[in-house]
């Protein structure tokens, strides 16, 4: 009981932190709503009961869960929730056969959410070894590539490789830039 005390605190704490990073970089460049909003689900019980359950403080319960049930139900409710993640706009398409299914490309203002979302989710898991290359290593770290949509992929490529390379501020500055349409749109160097 007293660790699931604990781990109630310091999953709380976790959530709160992420979330208020995120609202920091959705501020930068301009999405106040969305910052303000993000991963509200993550306080519904279907989400955070598994993550006091399987908090760890090193990555997310959503992992620990997996490893343990074969997948996350956590997972599952916050994906169908929350535009910011790639897997929302999954969908079944007549184009794409034999197996019907097809990513849809996200609107901007939803892949600027995610970068938000990624860049937080490696300052809380990385802590004092956060750097601007963080995010991207993680991306490529993943096994096989992720089920979305091309140019979607080429726009979130080109944030990242230009937040490794030239720094938050860069990155924000030319994000908001786009955002308001007073930039064109680069695919991934």
């Amino acid at each position: 009981m007293r660790l699931y005390f604990s781990s109630f605190f310091k999953h709380l704490k976790t959530v709160l932190y992420h979330r208020h990073l995120v609202m920091i970089g959705c501020f930068k460049v301009g999405l106040y709503k969305q910052g303000l909003f993000h991963d509200l689900s993550k306080f519904s019980p279907a989400e955070f009961w598994v993550g006091v359950k399987y908090f760890q403080g090193t990555q997310s319960p959503n992992n620990a869960e997996r490893k343990e049930i074969g997948y996350s139900s956590a997972w599952l409710h916050h994906k169908g929730r929350n535009k910011h993640h790639y897997e929302y706009w999954i969908d079944y398409s007549i184009r794409a056969l034999p197996s019907g299914i097809a990513p849809a490309p996200m609107p901007l203002k939803y892949v600027a959410e995610m970068l938000m979302d990624r860049v937080a989710a490696c300052k809380v898991y990385n802590h004092g070894t956060y750097t601007d290359a963080s995010a991207l290593i993680y991306y490529q770290s993943g096994k096989d590539p992720a089920p979305i949509h091309e140019d979607t992929r080429k726009l979130l490529e080109f944030l990242l490789n230009k937040l490794a390379c030239e720094g938050e501020k860069e990155t924000y500055g030319y994000l908001r830039k786009l955002l308001k349409g007073n930039a064109k749109p680069k695919s991934a160097p």
